[in-house]
């Protein structure tokens, strides 16, 4: 019996489900200020993020930044951030969530090539710490702590 579940409900996580895709990625769903959309949960990036594309979407208030994002292969990506947003996974929320925003197309090209959906973000370190994240890969669930 699995009791990882038990375990985490009564230390207050909340349970979020995700699926894997065709190109093995972490496939969630999250909403931004009321907004829902698609997102991979990548332990490896440092901050969570979405494309330029997305800005009016999610209602993001978009402000220069003077950072330069690096990952899956590219190099000194341009960025702007957003402040104090809303995130919501499942019924996990964070009130006061910052998010870079940067140019995801490559992200979504790679994915398109092996006729996966594209997605609107990442989900990243910055909030699997916030929510002193566990990952139960075998039953596809994200567990953050309220």
């Amino acid at each position: 019996m699995n009791y990882l579940p038990y375990i985490l409900k009564k230390e207050n996580y909340k349970k979020i489900k995700f699926k894997v895709s065709k190109t093995q990625h972490l496939l969630i769903k999250a909403k931004i200020n009321g907004v829902k959309g698609n997102f991979i949960l990548d332990t490896g990036a440092s901050n969570s993020c979405v494309g330029f594309e997305s800005i009016e979407m999610f209602q993001l208030t978009a402000n220069d930044s003077k950072t330069k994002a690096a990952g899956a292969g590219a190099t000194g990506m341009f960025t702007q951030t957003s402040a104090s947003n809303k995130l919501q996974l499942g019924d996990w929320k964070c009130r006061d969530f910052d998010i870079v925003i940067f140019d995801l197309s490559h992200v979504n090209e790679a994915l398109t090539a092996y006729k996966a959906k594209p997605v609107h973000g990442i989900i990243g370190a910055d909030i699997l710490m916030k929510g002193k994240g566990i990952i139960d890969y075998y039953n596809h669930c994200l567990y953050l702590m309220k």
